[in-house]
């Protein structure tokens, strides 16, 4: 039976941040591309809101592009 392991999920976050980071570097340093997020939110939810600021966040942090389209509830 093989043994337990307990993994810290912020550290392995962090660690994948740095290599999007850097890859994000590389893009825009050899090809002058600078990736993106766009989102499109529809509707007000709460929660919904704060998952897609987070992600917007986290986006830039990295050196990316980001832009959030915000439409209302009604749209179809």
């Amino acid at each position: 039976m093989t043994e337990a392991r307990i993994i810290d999920g912020k550290i392995h976050a962090e660690a994948l941040r740095g290599r999007v980071g850097a890859e994000v570097a590389r893009l825009k340093a050899e090809h002058g591309v600078t990736p993106g997020l766009a989102v499109v939110l529809v509707g007000e939810d709460p929660a919904s809101q704060i998952y897609v600021r987070s992600k917007g966040e986290q986006s830039l942090a990295a050196g990316m592009h980001s832009v959030t389209h915000r439409l209302a509830a009604e749209t179809s």
